[in-house]
């Protein structure tokens, strides 16, 4: 019996190599330009249009134009939770690359994940959530409780005005490296901007690492680690 949407297309898009790393290479969140796209797969840049017109017939990428220029990004957070899954999948499976990178210490420590926190870091942020039930679970689906609503609102994040838009206010995101969970969202995107304007932590110029600095995991901690939400005071700005 053949029930449900047919996987066979996205999976053979996913699968090439070429398109793989285009796909990997925008979990930065950023956009860039088909040249910079063929540098990184390594191939010709007219063989990257070709495979950047396949992913976009597919709405895995989306394309911003900007005079003369075109800018490609993930069509949305769902390729990116998509794709943080298939990581993990490929991580388990011990389908690694045959030279780790220089910064892979970093990146499973923490970094971006399309929009929002990932790596030890960002799980820890979401298990504080979990065990201070500012975050409650339905299902497959979590919700903001009012402890969580105060949380953020003392991070300077009303998160009310983030609900209601087209994008789901917080979900869970299955972490490749820590398999665990860490937020992801319109309110896990926030959260990480935040951190990078109070200075908690810096983005790692043409990768997904986020630095954080020994001040501004200790403010993370203080504030995710901390059980009582009630103690909870206005962050530090470093």
């Amino acid at each position: 019996m053949r029930d449900g949407p047919n996987i066979v297309g996205i999976a053979a898009l996913i699968g090439d190599h070429a398109r793989a790393e285009v796909l990997t290479a925008l979990m930065t969140g950023k956009s860039l330009t088909a040249t910079e796209l063929a540098d990184i797969a390594g191939v010709t840049k007219q063989t990257m249009s070709a495979h950047l017109a396949k992913l976009a017939d597919a709405a895995l990428i989306a394309v911003d134009v900007q005079g003369r220029h075109r800018y490609y990004r993930l069509a949305d957070d769902d390729v990116a939770h998509l794709l943080e899954t298939l990581m993990g999948v490929a991580f388990r499976t011990g389908a690694v690359r045959l030279r780790s990178s220089p910064r892979e210490p970093a990146l499973r420590k923490a970094r971006v994940c399309y929009d929002h926190l990932a790596g030890e870091l960002g799980v820890l942020v979401y298990d504080g959530l979990i065990r201070r039930n500012a975050l409650t679970a339905h299902g497959d689906k979590i919700e903001l409780s009012s402890i969580g609503h105060q949380i953020f609102r003392a991070l300077g994040i009303p998160a009310e005005s983030l609900a209601g838009r087209r994008r789901t206010l917080c979900k869970s995101c299955m972490d490749w490296s820590e398999r665990r969970h860490h937020l992801a969202g319109a309110l896990g995107a926030a959260l990480l901007q935040r951190m990078l304007e109070l200075g908690w932590a810096t983005r790692d110029a043409g990768s997904r690492v986020i630095h954080f600095s020994a001040s501004g995991e200790a403010a993370l901690r203080k504030v995710f680690e901390e059980r009582d939400a009630r103690r909870i005071e206005s962050p530090p700005v470093l």
